[in-house]
């Protein structure tokens, strides 16, 4: 693939004119699925593809093209050489871009992360041997994904990892149903056996009579997968700085001083150590860490080139929708095995759904509890829990209420394949809160 990319950037190097600049982004995989249900093998199969994304920019105007490449390298130096020229023929009539802001300064890198991944067969083999005939459905996914980005200047820009990827469920009947993921760079069937035997353990306890709670407050612990989507929540023009300045960020009231967070709670953008790449579509290089909040305290913003343009500040590597693609929350003191003993008595929360700001200005997220929740009594779970909304305030949920972080963040990776495996990431610890707001 690499080659494929290195080719293509020559090409449009030759093929730009004076006064034009080329941006290019390549974006390619190298992929096996297996997809599950039944607790069976329903569909196998490898994806081997590759995109190219063309911007072409003349003074402060651009236009953008993108195009699946073939890997035949007659018919890609044509699709090249013909969306260059379509580009060029455009940029007559589009107007200047006051907010155009692109990398002059050539730093190339190149990042290259193997894994230890068995064949598609051995993996199959340790799933179904793991799940032992329980009732799952779900999906396998790995392999070696790359990006690449070249400019007119001569930067390069190379990245490529190889991970994997499962995500299942195992369904009991009804809504009653316990999901589990198992992601990394090295598989072991050790690893993925200790991960089913404890959904399996939640799935027994799934059996017996579940029990609804009375809408109110409850002391809970929010399982990784869980905070996962809250930290999504807070993703969502949270951390932007065109949304602080527009004054439409979630977190706006702690930009300003009026609301806080807990100084438990720490999180940074640590691209070094996620699956996305440390470079972006204009040219610039993201830092291997960008810390967001420190103990709780707003400490950066993520800043896109068009946002530094517009604001004359100085970009700090963020893509153009300024949200983490590699957002890291520092663990605690918590042992994970001190867990129930540590919250007691309250529910115990592995999955959260559906969630959506029901207040946006005072980051107020609302949704459903999912798949295995349980209420447990003196340490111990007691039975499972109907679906129950929640709609609380993060200011509270990881502000004050915020009791203790785990110790050893859990990662998770995107698990959303439409039309390629995505390269977002995310390594989160759970978090025992106090009041955790139970609604109907």
């Amino acid at each position: 693939m690499e080659a494929l990319f290195r080719s293509i950037a020559d090409e449009l190097d030759g093929a730009v004119g004076d006064g034009e600049v080329y941006l290019a982004t390549f974006a390619a995989e190298d992929t096996d699925f297996v997809r599950f249900n039944n607790g069976k093998v329903r569909q196998p199969g490898s994806v081997r593809q590759a995109d190219l994304s063309l911007e072409l920019i003349r003074g402060q105007r651009h236009a953008s093209s993108g195009f699946t490449l073939s890997g035949d390298a007659q018919i890609d130096r044509d699709r090249t050489l013909a969306a260059v020229a379509e580009l060029r023929a455009l940029l007559d009539d589009v107007p200047d871009d006051p907010y155009l802001l692109y990398s002059t300064e050539v730093r190339s890198s190149a990042t290259r992360r193997s894994g230890r991944i068995p064949g598609r067969e051995q993996v199959v083999g340790a799933v179904i041997d793991a799940a032992r005939s329980l009732d799952f459905a779900g999906i396998y996914a790995g392999g070696k994904i790359y990006r690449g980005f070249a400019n007119s200047f001569g930067q390069r820009n190379w990245h490529e990892v190889e991970n994997f990827n499962l995500d299942c469920s195992f369904h009991h009947r009804a809504d009653r149903a316990v999901k589990t993921a198992y992601a990394g760079t090295e598989w072991s069937d050790a690893e993925l056996a200790s991960r089913l035997d404890r959904a399996r353990d939640h799935f027994e306890r799934l059996k017996a009579p579940a029990r609804t709670l009375e809408p109110g407050s409850y002391s809970a612990y929010l399982a990784p997968a869980a905070m996962d989507e809250l930290l999504d929540m807070l993703s969502w023009g949270g951390f932007s700085e065109k949304q602080r300045r527009v004054k439409q960020s979630p977190l706006q009231r702690l930009y300003d001083g009026h609301s806080s967070l807990s100084p438990l709670l720490s999180i940074s953008e640590h691209s070094g150590g996620g699956v996305a790449p440390a470079f972006q579509g204009e040219g610039y290089l993201k830092p291997d860490r960008l810390p967001l909040i420190e103990g709780g305290r707003p400490v950066s913003t993520m800043i896109s080139p068009r946002t530094a343009q517009e604001y004359r500040l100085r970009e700090n590597g963020a893509d153009g929708d300024e949200a983490p693609g590699s957002v890291e929350v520092a663990g605690g003191a918590l042992a994970e095995s001190d867990v129930l003993a540590a919250l007691d008595t309250g529910i115990f929360v592995s999955n959260l759904w559906y969630c959506n700001f029901s207040d946006r200005m005072n980051c107020r997220v609302t949704g459903m509890t999912r798949f295995a929740s349980f209420w447990v009594e003196k340490g111990k779970l007691v039975a499972p829990l109907n679906v129950m909304r929640f709609d609380d305030s993060l200011f509270r949920v990881l502000g004050d209420n915020l009791e203790a972080l785990t110790s050893t963040p859990e990662l998770i990776l995107d698990p959303h394949s439409y039309s390629a495996r995505s390269t977002e990431s995310a390594r989160l610890p759970g978090a025992l809160v106090r009041d955790f707001a139970l609604t109907l």
